[in-house]
């Protein structure tokens, strides 16, 4: 029999692995977009790093094994937190021709009130940067 443990075993995300149309796209704009660190691993393979995570990336057609049993571009839909007031990232993004779809919007973090914006990535994936509201 199984017991439900009595309290959660995970103490936190390490990585997610994004399937992109193109590495190469995926790392030029994260990095010039949110200023992630792209890092090399296990030979050829790529990563984006911010704070203590990172997206692996794996290119669609191309994927590591295992991988998701449904992994596409364009299929993600993830809320990163930044300490950088929104109305900078705002006008960071403008100044890159990076749309804005909606924001900023107050919503609900995982610690508490934030405040948002919404953009898409190269691949379609949405894109939420949040401040907390203190």
């Amino acid at each position: 029999s199984s017991q439900t443990p009595s309290s959660c075993l995970i103490h936190r995300l390490d990585h997610i692995v994004m399937t992109v149309k193109s590495i190469k796209d995926t790392t030029m704009f994260y990095s010039k977009i949110l200023g992630m660190e792209i890092i090399t691993f296990k030979g050829d393979r790529k990563a984006l790093c911010f704070g203590d995570q990172k997206f692996n990336l794996h290119e669609v057609g191309k994927e590591f094994e295992p991988k998701a049993a449904h992994s596409v571009p364009g299929s993600l839909d993830i809320c990163l937190i930044t300490e950088v007031p929104l109305n900078e990232m705002v006008q960071h993004l403008k100044a890159c021709d990076v749309p804005i779809e909606e924001g900023p919007v107050p919503r609900t973090g995982a610690k508490g009130p934030i405040m948002s914006i919404y953009f898409r990535d190269p691949d379609g994936n949405l894109i939420e940067v949040s401040n907390y509201i203190s």
